[in-house]
């Protein structure tokens, strides 16, 4: 989960890291006033979960509380790389001598976290990576062990003798919150040395694990302030394992593996999954009928095909809950269905007995796939 840059300046200050005086607007109006409390002076920034802001016009720096009132205008009304903007953090405008770059992320490969600062921030990592590449540090940190002193001091080691002292202390503060937070990557870009000698966190952008917010609430509640399409809100109100893509070819699957699979062989018989959506094992007809009344709020689904392997998911289920969602829903596109494993003989007699044209059988993945891609096809 990605948390907006005012989110993750949450989570910084309360473990001390030291920030820039700011507030979160809501309205060209909010940002305004705050302007205005801040003396005129102001960095207005789009919050979203896209990085570029600064080169694609998502940061304004601004002289005057009426600028500030024009740039959030132009934020809320244009948004920012075709996402909405609700918020927009507004900052006092600092004086700074010299930008740096920190960041902690899991490396999985190593089974460790990795470490990495730059002598030189306020750009793209990659692009300083292959630019000055000397500038770059990295360690490896041992989930064990934790943050060591004497790594701290190498990954400041290079930046200026004025910003080694604060930088070292916010580094070993961001590993804190890492951990607090079960968090899988820290970044700071730029971090910056302010002409008064302090050194400050400018930015946030932080990771947190999915699969901990289960003991994460507070940053759980994080979540509401984002926005979703509502087809994914939709989904995830159902508890739904769900993934937009940009096909006409809506999926359901149970497991993500099987998922995974159907994905594959949708594009290998010439189409392209509209979505990723996994209702897991033990599959009820509510759920299925949940399921396809998800899938089929997609403006872009032409055709939905229903791949189901029962394990513990049976097959009549499966069956019930799609004539059931047939029952609901004014369904305009084909349904392809294949169903193999428990009941599976079961599931396909309902379905056949049901009589519905929309319903498409199918006796192999591979079937299932070629029939819903060619009937995509037809409906664009």
């Amino acid at each position: 989960m990605d948390l907006f840059e005012h989110q993750g300046k949450e989570l910084f200050a309360a473990h001390g890291v030291p920030l820039v005086e700011g507030e979160i607007a809501a309205r060209p109006e909010e940002a305004r006033a705050i302007a205005e409390r801040f003396g005129g002076a102001v960095a207005v920034k789009v919050q979203v979960q896209v990085g570029g802001r600064g080169k694609a016009g998502g940061i304004a720096l601004v002289q005057s509380a009426e600028e500030a009132e024009e740039a959030a205008r132009r934020m809320f009304d244009e948004g920012f790389r075709d996402t909405p903007v609700t918020r927009v953090l507004v900052e006092r405008l600092v004086e700074i001598e010299t930008q740096f770059y920190m960041a902690i992320t899991l490396d999985r490969s190593s089974r460790s976290y990795l470490a990495m600062t730059s002598s030189e921030g306020g750009m793209d990592i990659e692009e300083i990576a292959r630019e000055t590449p000397e500038a770059i540090r990295r360690t490896s940190i041992d989930p064990v062990l934790g943050l060591m002193p004497y790594q701290t001091r190498y990954l400041v080691g290079h930046f200026p003798e004025a910003a080694q002292k604060g930088s070292a202390d916010i580094l070993t503060r961001l590993y804190e919150v890492l951990i607090g937070k079960d968090a899988t990557l820290m970044e700071i870009n730029p971090l910056a040395l302010l002409r008064t000698g302090e050194v400050v966190a400018l930015d946030a952008k932080v990771t947190i694990d999915d699969n901990a917010l289960y003991r994460q609430p507070e940053v759980a509640e994080y979540q509401k302030a984002f926005f979703l399409p509502p087809t994914e809100a939709r989904a995830r109100e159902k508890g739904l394992q769900y993934v937009k893509l940009e096909g006409e070819v809506g999926i359901i699957g149970n497991g993500a593996g099987l998922v995974m699979s159907t994905l594959d062989v949708v594009q290998q018989a010439g189409g392209r999954a509209a979505n990723f959506l996994d209702v897991g094992g033990g599959a009820s007809a509510d759920l299925m009928a949940t399921s396809l009344e998800v899938i089929l709020s997609d403006p872009d689904v032409r055709s939905v095909l229903v791949n189901i392997f029962g394990g513990i998911t049976r097959g009549e289920l499966v069956a019930q809950g799609i004539i059931e969602a047939l029952g609901r829903l004014d369904v305009k596109v084909p349904i392809i269905v294949r169903l193999d494993g428990t009941n599976a003989e079961e599931g396909r007699r309902i379905l056949a007995e049901a009589g519905s044209e929309s319903i498409v059988p199918a006796a192999t993945m591979l079937e299932a796939a070629e029939k819903a891609v060619a009937a995509a096809a037809e409906g664009a």
